[in-house]
């Protein structure tokens, strides 16, 4: 039998997603970053969002038995980890501060664990729901 997430998990996620996300996004807005860096920056952030959703899925989708082929798998697997190199290498050759490094890492970072923990919350509550009717 699923059980529903509890309200206080699904939304202390919702809090650390918007989080993540909203503070990484000001933090590009008022960066003196040329237009192309900061374009660079959210580029990697909404690819990083949707590869661990991704591969949330498809790594639960495997363990409840529903075909997930190795390919998109895999490919799943490469993105998260293309995401976090690019971020990695953008950060280590930009002129920022370590003080602003660190908080584009950290915040991508939160973001990705609330990205995966909300749709894995969505997908507890359906499951839970199909299962009560």
């Amino acid at each position: 039998m699923n059980q529903k997430p509890s309200g206080a998990f699904i939304g202390a996620s919702w809090v650390a997603l918007g989080t993540g996300m909203i503070g990484y996004l000001i933090g590009l807005w008022r960066s003196d970053m040329q237009l192309n860096e900061k374009g660079y920056y959210f580029t990697v952030l909404m690819y990083g969002l949707f590869s661990v959703i991704s591969l949330q899925k498809a790594v639960r989708d495997r363990l409840e038995n529903i075909m997930v082929t190795d390919v998109y798998y895999g490919i799943s697997w490469f993105s998260v980890i293309l995401t976090i190199v690019l971020l990695t290498v953008g950060l280590w050759n930009a002129t920022l501060l370590p003080s602003e490094k660190g908080f584009y890492a950290f915040a991508f970072l939160l973001a990705m664990f609330a990205a995966v923990a909300v749709q894995k919350n969505i997908r507890d509550s359906q499951a839970a729901e199909r299962n009560n009717n």
